[in-house]
């Protein structure tokens, strides 16, 4: 199967960026971002350094694709019947990508590394991955709320923070943490 072109020659190879992107995912889990190489990655795929360079730049621009795709699919969640189940839900979700996906330890390497690399900073603001996920849910649940980030950064902030310091993922009450928001918001349960 055949993508549109990268950044011009070849056309790309959606069965090579597949194989990319797989081999980052456990790359990064196996040896870490510092000792991920365009070398490894391109060797774990089984495509040529070549073929990885033709379409990023750096390990980096590579992560934050997986992230992305990821990132999409891990946390959409399905409708429920209440605000309360519906955040309940996202939080769960967004617990896992953050803590136990191999594309959420991507996205914290991804992070960190944006502390002192301006590259990889601008990367990440390219595009919001957690931002979308929550606005989907909050528009669903309150479709007549006002624009802003406030709520999503309400609704995602206490879950990345207790899982960026370290903490125990299983320790996190998000079912407590949905209820707060839940009534915060001032939404109630039908």
């Amino acid at each position: 199967m055949i993508e549109a072109k990268g950044r011009g020659g070849r056309p790309r190879s959606e069965q090579a960026r597949d194989a990319v992107l797989h081999a980052v995912d456990n790359l990064l889990l196996e040896v870490g971002y510092a000792a991920l190489t365009m070398k490894g990655i391109a060797e774990r795929a089984g495509v040529g350094r070549q073929t990885v360079y033709r379409w990023w730049s750096t390990k980096a621009e590579i992560i934050f694709e997986a992230c992305v795709d990821d990132a999409e699919e891990e946390l959409a969640v399905a409708p429920s019947r209440t605000p309360l189940a519906e955040i309940t839900s996202y939080l769960d979700a967004l617990v896992g990508f953050l803590a136990y996906s191999a594309a959420g330890a991507g996205y914290r390497a991804l992070l960190a590394a944006a502390q002192h690399d301006p590259a990889v900073k601008q990367l990440i603001a390219s595009k919001d991955i957690l931002s979308a996920s929550a606005s989907a849910v909050l528009d669903r649940i309150d479709p007549a709320r006002p624009g802003g980030d406030l709520a999503i950064d309400r609704l995602i902030g206490p879950a990345f923070f207790w899982i960026m310091s370290g903490r125990d993922p299983a320790q996190l009450d998000t079912h407590e943490l949905a209820r707060r928001f839940v009534h915060d918001l001032g939404s109630t349960e039908s």
